[in-house]
């Protein structure tokens, strides 16, 4: 081969190698440029715990998932529960940023644990909405109920409950868990109504939303105040009171006990006259508003069009947010609330234990 012939072949395979080069430099480009834009078709669900409370399986979940489908056809929704563990949690968060989710809705179990996970997704370009409890750092959007609102509702249950006895009634209280803001908005809101309208608040603690927590605080509360010391309490969720109920029962006191989240065992228990009240929140309308704000983040649109009223957390001011009204639910009004709802039926609540209190409450 000569020189000439030398060189043309040497070219041609320059030239050919540059071109394989950039071929695989494009696709390597589109993929890596791919992981950059992100899932555009899902989105993450994050939810806090599923021991203390049986709603976050029984509604919560199922309820985001078909309102998600129902408005993105083609949208999936990729769940973990943190079963009470906040490194869990973050573990799950990081999981779905990795797989390149660009929204997710975070039940946080720790809220205020979440702002530097937040603010790193955020740097990311994922979207945070801050579900039931609002979770720290520059999250995207909030839906929930108005949480004061919650514990004026609860409070203002308890004295009810007392009736002519309220202004002379010692009051215990078993609030949520310190790490969780709802329960501080609980608590405030529980205050508001009850200093002043009953005779002192003698023993609170935190129940940590553990029902076992919850009957060990209360025991803790007969020793110390005796069977005659308190005449009511007030239990920041249902699956306390029902702790504490049971611990009461076993004491032989009878007082009013309210809660919070109508589970049904609580309504049974209202029914059963053991449980003074609950607060409903409607799951569905809270599901639906946190599945609209992820969709619509999903699709770049704006979300005050769902979320019309704005919040502060303790980092971040003026998230949008949608805040929903619950309502207290007594014996009186089973019917007219989680029934009429469709939350359950009355064959539900009237199992063979409860037939009887049912047919006094004209449960139907």
């Amino acid at each position: 081969m000569n020189a000439t012939m030398r060189r043309a072949v040497i070219a041609t395979a320059a030239v050919s190698m540059a071109l394989s080069m950039a071929a695989c430099g494009k696709a390597g480009g589109d993929k890596k440029d791919s992981a950059a834009a992100g899932d555009t078709k899902s989105i993450g669900l994050l939810l806090p715990e599923n021991a203390s409370s049986t709603r976050y399986e029984s509604f919560d979940r199922p309820f985001i998932e078909a309102k998600v489908k129902a408005l993105c056809a083609d949208c999936k929704v990729l769940y973990n529960n943190a079963e009470g563990s906040a490194s869990k949690q973050k573990q799950q968060f990081d999981t779905l940023i990795a797989q390149g989710v660009k929204v997710i809705v975070l039940d946080a179990f720790d809220a205020a644990s979440t702002q530097s996970w937040v603010k790193e997704a955020a740097a990311k370009g994922v979207k945070v909405v801050a579900y039931d409890r609002l979770a720290t750092g520059p999250v995207a959007a909030y839906a929930s109920f108005d949480n004061e609102k919650v514990g004026e509702l609860q409070g203002q249950a308890l004295v009810d409950a007392l009736g002519a006895q309220a202004a002379a009634a010692n009051i215990v209280m078993i609030n949520g868990d310190d790490a969780d803001p709802n329960a501080g908005q609980f608590k405030a809101g529980a205050h508001k109504v009850l200093d002043g309208k009953v005779k002192k608040v003698v023993y609170e603690q935190s129940g940590e939303w553990k029902p076992t927590v919850a009957g060990q605080k209360i025991g803790a509360a007969i020793t110390q105040l005796g069977k005659d010391g308190f005449q009511a309490v007030y239990s920041a969720n249902d699956g306390m009171a029902g702790a504490i109920i049971t611990q009461l029962q076993g004491a032989g006191i009878k007082v009013p006990v309210g809660g919070q989240d109508a589970g049904l065992d609580a309504i049974q228990r209202i029914v059963n006259g053991d449980q003074a009240y609950t607060i409903y929140k409607a799951y569905k309308p809270l599901a639906d508003s946190a599945a609209e704000l992820a969709v619509d983040l999903l699709q770049g649109k704006d979300v005050k069009s769902v979320a019309t009223a704005s919040v502060d957390s303790a980092t971040d001011k003026g998230i949008p947010a949608k805040l929903l009204d619950p309502k207290v639910v007594t014996k009186a009004n089973i019917n007219d609330t989680v029934i009429a709802d469709g939350l359950y039926k009355a064959a539900d609540i009237c199992t063979a234990d409860y037939a009887a209190a049912c047919a006094t409450a004209g449960l139907k």
